[in-house]
């Protein structure tokens, strides 16, 4: 334990609260737990979870992270919290007191973003967080423990569902359609594209629809739509159901890191700053704060970034605002609307490549510069850091696969396609082909049944 007893934690918790009420954040029941070092790495990597089902990846993130903060390479997260109601965090048992001090403070700027914040509202359920989990985690298990089945069938499936499982739906709280309301939208739009051409040649006749297509409309959710038509034994439909289940739960937190760090950051700071704290207290609570927000080299500090924005808002439109902005804002929309030019400015934003193994500065914070550099933090946060691919068309007479990648000017990696198509390969347990752009020329990859790349064009 730290230099703190828990009734003095317990006491500055109650003063925390006080003052997270008097500023206004609206919040779920909040729990701490002080664990230690070695706890902080297994919730690391389960990702905070007090249960989650076993998978090897878990294993290997532990020990790398284990192995790279032996050798003092990274720290441990001061704390972690999850989404759930109440809302739980951990906290390490080796931080000194002004440290739990603040991240307490901290907490609570998470608990209520995850409480308020539309994405966590419309796409995730805070009451029954840690019962989804747990409840995964025991089928799982059940699967693993079966001799029918066993751990290494339930393995094959999830590493290749974990290999797409990003590869879904975007747009979060939206209802999906059912197939015979996407068939009427078509036919009703089919109908509606009957124009006059001119008095001479009164309709242009458009070409009918397929109806009988799968899918009707390119799907982005390809697990599902493995899971639908690929003509899964149960069990397995069940695996995919609850690593899609859990992808969806991550998604928000994926497009908010920067507003919800920021976010967290912005209270943590104004409540020490108004606890009236010891001057010994207070000067480490202005070294640990810069710490959380310095700035990082050739990289973005998300703290850092989100703090900024905020602040900047606060001194333009008031306090009222900030609230407005986390109720309803996500990463991209946040910095598209607030990041001014003078805060481009302010924080010394660039955007720089690699060429001929030199690193070139393409854009600095200039008349013009800094909305390429908007633009760019814009295109790699959240969710648009992964690139989209969707079902086409599924060719009945060889069992193909077809999908695509929604080309935006970034190249996929191929090394990275190919592995991840034999994922998708061994799922559908068919051929699978990949269409994409490359150097600006339709490129395709096909990969057969045994998971062989066997054209590449």
């Amino acid at each position: 334990m730290g230099d703190y007893t828990l009734k003095e934690l317990e006491n500055w918790n109650e003063k925390i609260e006080a003052k997270v009420n008097e500023v206004g954040l609206n919040y779920y029941e909040q729990e701490f737990e002080i664990i230690s070092y070695n706890e902080m790495l297994e919730a690391e990597a389960y990702t905070g979870m007090p249960s989650r089902y076993p998978h090897w990846s878990y294993g290997k993130a532990y020990e790398k992270q284990k192995t790279l903060y032996g050798y003092d390479l990274v720290g441990l997260p001061y704390e972690m919290v999850i989404n759930s109601n109440p809302c739980i965090a951990y906290l390490m048992k080796d931080n000194t007191l002004l440290l739990q001090i603040l991240t307490m403070a901290h907490v609570y700027g998470h608990n209520d973003f995850f409480k308020n914040n539309r994405l966590f509202k419309e796409g995730t359920d805070a009451n029954e967080t840690v019962n989804m989990f747990k409840n995964d985690a025991d089928t799982i298990r059940r699967y693993i423990d079966d001799p029918a089945i066993g751990n290494e069938e339930v393995e094959n499936i999830l590493d290749a569902a974990h290999a797409i499982r990003y590869q879904t739906k975007r747009v979060i709280g939206e209802k999906r359609l059912s197939s015979e309301e996407i068939r009427n939208k078509i036919i009703e739009e089919f109908n509606s594209s009957y124009r006059p051409k001119s008095i001479i040649e009164p309709y242009e006749k458009p070409k009918e629809p397929d109806l009988s297509k799968i899918p009707l409309e390119p799907e982005e959710d390809i697990l599902y739509f493995i899971e639908k038509y690929g003509g899964l034994e149960d069990w397995k439909k069940n695996v995919i159901d609850i690593v899609r289940r859990e992808t969806a739960y991550f998604i928000p937190q994926i497009e908010s890191k920067i507003m919800n760090e920021g976010w967290a950051s912005f209270w943590h700071y104004t409540i020490l700053n108004e606890l009236n704290l010891e001057s010994g207290l207070h000067l480490e609570f202005l070294k640990r704060h810069n710490d959380v927000l310095a700035p990082s080299m050739g990289s973005l500090n998300p703290y850092y970034l989100g703090f900024k924005i905020l602040k900047d808002i606060e001194k333009r439109y008031g306090r009222d605002k900030i609230f407005e902005v986390r109720a309803v804002e996500r990463d991209e929309s946040f910095i598209r609307k607030y990041l001014t030019r003078e805060l481009c400015e302010e924080l010394n934003l660039f955007e720089f490549s690699q060429k001929r193994g030199e690193y070139i500065i393409d854009n600095v914070a200039d008349e013009e510069g800094w909305k390429n550099i908007r633009n760019s933090i814009c295109n790699g946060c959240g969710m648009n850091g992964i690139p989209i691919i969707r079902v086409v068309e599924l060719i009945k007479k060889d069992n193909n696969l077809v999908l695509e990648q929604i080309y935006d000017g970034r190249e996929l990696n191929m090394q990275y396609a190919e592995e991840t198509l034999k994922y998708v390969a061994n799922l559908w347990r068919g051929k699978v082909t990949l269409k994409t752009i490359i150097a600006d020329k339709e490129y395709k990859i096909v990969c057969d049944e045994n998971k062989k790349i066997c054209e590449v064009k």
